[in-house]
């Protein structure tokens, strides 16, 4: 694999990165797509349902369609992360594997999307696994017929608190704000469900427990305590962008860390494009169909510059 020359190399198995490979494909173009969970972030939505054509689907479907549809164009599929990219002086990149293997390509084609946003209250990182957790689709259901808690606002919180009512007896919705940003079906969704208690204005400051979750202490005095007591914690605050791969590129961010890239694509790097969650394209309006509209975008714009 170490002298076999990709004319495209995708970093990120997201539907970015996805989509840029379906498209690269039927432009001819040699690609490989690297990365760790196959779908990202996607595979943990528990339900989709603004995608054109699937009025409902889950997210662990749309990776599995997804997936089947690219590899009927050829494509390869490496499970793995990559550690490091360097370009040589023929402008060429290599790609170094956190297994150990190696390649090269003419061209990368950013798109590991993000991670999720850490709460960076006392106690959360010591009861990770034991109660509390950032993937609600994940490991709800550890948590039937108990009480729960989902910290967040946003679709992501307010979606994963309409999926917990399913399984839990009890849900605390708690957000820092005094109105929910999610889109308005899961507001209606949410405030509807009789299971679904929502705490505004609130923030959790300290997570608690021995070997397991046992209470959450608030900052707000809420029905007359500063506590409640919690089986499960989910915390969905948003995502930040994954760029430690372009660390030593010279590649440019914004303050949000997202990758800056031109209306085609481009980084500010020769050969090097980004799309999807990581970038500050689509007005950053972070959804499924705006990174699969950039890995096309991208796509498109690399085989020009190949043909060149």
């Amino acid at each position: 694999m170490e002298n076999n020359i990709y004319d495209l190399v995708i970093v990120g198995a997201g539907p970015a990165g996805l989509n840029a490979s379906l498209y690269a494909s039927r432009y001819g173009l040699k690609n490989v797509i690297v990365g760790g969970i196959p779908g990202g972030l996607t595979s943990q939505i528990h339900e989709i349902g603004n995608w054109l054509g699937s009025p409902e689907i889950s997210g662990f479907e749309f990776v599995k369609k997804t997936t089947e549809h690219v590899k009927k164009f050829g494509t390869e599929i490496i499970n793995c992360l990559v550690d490091e990219i360097k370009k040589d002086d023929n402008d060429i990149f290599e790609i170094f594997l956190s297994n150990g293997g190696k390649f090269k390509s003419k061209t990368i084609l950013i798109a590991t999307g993000s991670k999720h946003r850490k709460l960076g209250a006392i106690g959360e990182k010591e009861l990770l696994g034991k109660g509390v957790s950032y993937c609600a689709t994940c490991d709800g259901f550890f948590y039937r017929d108990k009480t729960v808690g989902v910290i967040g606002g946003s679709d992501s919180a307010v979606s994963a608190a309409v999926f917990m009512a399913d399984i839990a007896k009890k849900v605390y919705l708690i957000y820092r704000g005094e109105k929910l940003r999610a889109e308005n079906f899961w507001i209606v969704a949410a405030q509807k469900n009789p299971k679904i208690e929502i705490i505004y204005n609130t923030n959790v400051k300290e997570i608690q427990g021995e070997e397991k979750l046992s209470r959450v202490v608030l900052d707000n005095i809420y029905n007359g305590t500063d506590f409640l007591d919690l089986d499960g914690l989910f915390v969905e605050i948003g995502f930040i962008p994954s760029t430690e791969v372009v660390k030593d590129l010279g590649v440019e961010l914004d303050d949000d860390g997202c990758i800056k890239v031109e209306k085609d694509c481009k980084t500010n790097v020769n050969g090097i494009w980004a799309a999807g969650d990581i970038t500050t394209g689509s007005n950053k309006f972070k959804q499924i169909i705006t990174a699969a509209c950039e890995g096309a975008i991208a796509a498109n714009n690399i085989q020009e510059y190949l043909r060149k």
